[in-house]
């Protein structure tokens, strides 16, 4: 059981207090980082969390699912514990162009090519992203490559069986079907795995986000982190819901397009107090199947 206590990257105030957790103060990085940024940008944020981050740490928090991103350089840190795979709860592949630097969407790619991750599982995806209309858009080398599989539900993918892709797309009719049979390949293959949460792979009732979310419940995410107990190396939460206006245009253009919507106070503050006892929940189960 690993005891290490939770680290808050915060840059958007969303977490909340948890007991014994070092929280990173970040609220300055906030507009640079946010759904994306150049890869300057991003390398001077790595910098400076190599600099400022504690030499040991249990689960990372880092609030929005707008920062997923900032798994990519988190999983970097673990490199001396490799080799190991990544699971990723998540409503959305990860995988996806984006041709100015890196965003919340396009990270998975990245983090499938080290040399010391085995392989990803993105666990949960309902998203019309792995569809036919965006097939173009999903980077297709790390699918190609046996590095990179999605867990799906409720997408025709098809078109990836036409590219000879089949084998990394996995599709299943409901949440109790997807996860009983990643249940066993965890089993069947079992190996050391960072645990990546983006809450937006829940639906509404387990943890309301203000992205597009996904299909599996609380039972299904508990379920998967006992299969993987005495093997969580690291891991990271986010998909906290937080209101953020952008001062940048591309952003405010782009986070319209994927409907992220104002959220009233009310609302957020219901949303964010489930979300918190989610988080407490999550954390406790993490640490039971922890190195």
């Amino acid at each position: 059981m690993n005891k290490r206590e939770p680290l808050i990257l915060d840059f958007d105030g969303s977490i909340g207090p948890i007991p014994g957790a070092t929280t990173l103060a970040l609220s300055d990085w906030q507009e640079a980082i946010r759904f994306g940024c150049t890869l300057r940008t991003f390398g001077r944020l790595r910098d400076y969390l190599e600099e400022h981050m504690p030499a040991d740490y249990g689960t990372v928090l880092m609030g929005s699912g707008d920062y997923h991103h900032l798994t990519w350089p988190l999983v970097a840190r673990q490199r001396a514990r490799g080799p190991f795979q990544l699971v990723v709860f998540d409503n959305h592949p990860d995988n996806m162009r984006f041709p100015w630097g890196i965003h919340c969407g396009s990270w998975v790619r990245r983090v499938a090519m080290l040399p010391f991750v085995t392989h990803v599982h993105v666990v949960g995806i309902t998203s019309g992203d792995i569809g036919a209309k965006h097939a173009w858009e999903n980077y297709l080398r790390p699918l190609q490559a046996g590095k990179l599989t999605y867990w799906c539900m409720d997408v025709n993918v098809d078109w990836a069986g036409k590219l000879g892709l089949s084998d990394a797309f996995r599709r299943f009719d409901d949440p109790d079907a997807l996860t009983c049979a990643f249940v066993g390949q965890l089993k069947q293959a079992p190996q050391p795995t960072y645990l990546s949460i983006d809450k937006d792979a829940f639906s509404v009732d387990t943890a309301r986000t203000n992205w597009d979310q996904g299909r599996l419940e609380e039972t299904h995410a508990m379920a998967i982190i006992e299969a993987l107990r005495g093997r969580i190396v690291a891991s990271d939460i986010n998909g906290e819901v937080s209101a953020y206006q952008y001062r940048t245009w591309w952003k405010r253009l782009l986070s319209g397009m994927d409907g992220q919507e104002p959220i009233p106070q009310s609302e957020l503050d219901a949303w964010q107090a489930q979300q918190r006892a989610f988080n407490t929940r999550l954390l406790a189960a993490i640490a039971e199947s922890s190195v």
